[in-house]
C-alpha cells in the first residue's frame, strides 16, 4: 500500500508567484532567456519589455546607427535627430523581430528606412529619373557600372574620403553610401529608392567621378553642390 500523502502545513498556505512554481523551478520563458548569452539575452529581455535591456541595446548600437545616418545625410544635426527617431521606431517594432536575419542587419535596414522617409518628407529630389545613362562629354567614353572602383581605395586618407563623401550632392551621396559602403546591390537600391537599376548605376558612376575630382584636388576644396 502506498503511504498516504499529507499536506505540508508549512507551505500549504504560502502564496506563490504566478510566474514562479512552488517547487522553485524556473518558468519556461525565463529558462529560455537564461539559456541565451550576451547580446541575444539582452535582445530577448528588451523584446519582453525590459527597459534596462533596451537601454543596453541603445548603448551597443547607437554609434553605428548614428554613423549610418551621418553618412547618408551629411548633416550632424539631422543625423542626431534621426538616430533618436530610429531608436523610437525600434522601441515600437522590436517585438516584431523574429530572428530571420542578424539583429544588427534588421536594425540597419530599419535605420535606412527612417532616413529615406525623412528625405521623402523633405521633398528632396534624390535622383533624376529622367537622366540618361550616356556619360557626359568630359567624362569620355562609356564605362561599365557597378564594379568596385579601385581608384577610390588603397592609400586614400580616410578622413579626406569621408569629407568628400559628405560633400557629394544628396542623391549621389545616398547611392554611393548604399552601394560602396553598405554593400547593397543595385536591384536592392532600386527597390529602396523606387527607381530603375540603370539609374542607380548611373548615379553611382557620377558620384565616383565627383569623388575622384575631389580627391585629386590638393587644396581640399569642397565639391559644388
Amino acid at each position: 500500500m502506498q503511504p498516504e500523502i499529507t499536506e505540508d502545513v508549512g507551505t500549504a498556505n504560502t502564496p506563490t508567484s504566478p510566474h514562479v512554481p512552488a517547487d522553485g523551478a524556473v518558468p519556461l520563458a525565463d529558462a529560455a532567456v537564461a539559456s541565451l548569452t550576451g547580446d541575444a539575452a539582452v535582445l530577448a529581455k528588451a523584446q519582453a519589455g525590459d527597459h534596462v535591456a533596451f537601454a543596453q541595446l541603445y548603448a551597443l548600437h547607437k554609434r553605428r546607427v548614428y554613423s549610418l545616418c551621418l553618412r547618408m545625410l551629411g548633416n550632424i544635426a539631422e543625423a542626431e535627430d534621426l538616430t533618436q527617431e530610429a531608436f523610437l521606431q525600434l522601441h515600437r517594432k522590436i517585438a516584431t523581430f523574429r530572428g530571420d536575419s542578424a539583429f544588427s542587419t534588421w536594425l540597419h535596414r530599419l535605420t535606412i528606412n527612417v532616413v529615406l522617409m525623412h528625405l521623402r518628407r523633405k521633398g528632396l529630389n534624390l535622383i533624376s529619373l529622367d537622366e540618361a545613362l550616356d556619360p557626359s562629354p568630359e567624362h569620355g567614353p562609356a564605362r561599365s557600372f557597378g564594379a568596385p572602383d579601385l581608384r577610390l581605395t588603397g592609400s586614400i586618407d580616410r578622413m579626406t574620403l569621408e569629407k568628400a563623401v559628405e560633400n557629394l550632392p544628396a542623391g549621389y551621396r545616398l547611392i554611393f553610401v548604399l552601394h560602396d559602403i553598405e554593400g547593397y546591390e543595385h536591384n536592392e537600391i532600386a527597390t529602396l529608392l523606387d527607381c530603375s537599376i540603370g539609374n542607380s548605376k548611373s548615379q553611382l558612376h557620377k558620384a565616383r567621378m565627383k569623388l575622384r575630382e575631389a580627391l585629386r584636388n590638393p587644396a581640399g576644396e569642397e565639391l559644388q553642390r
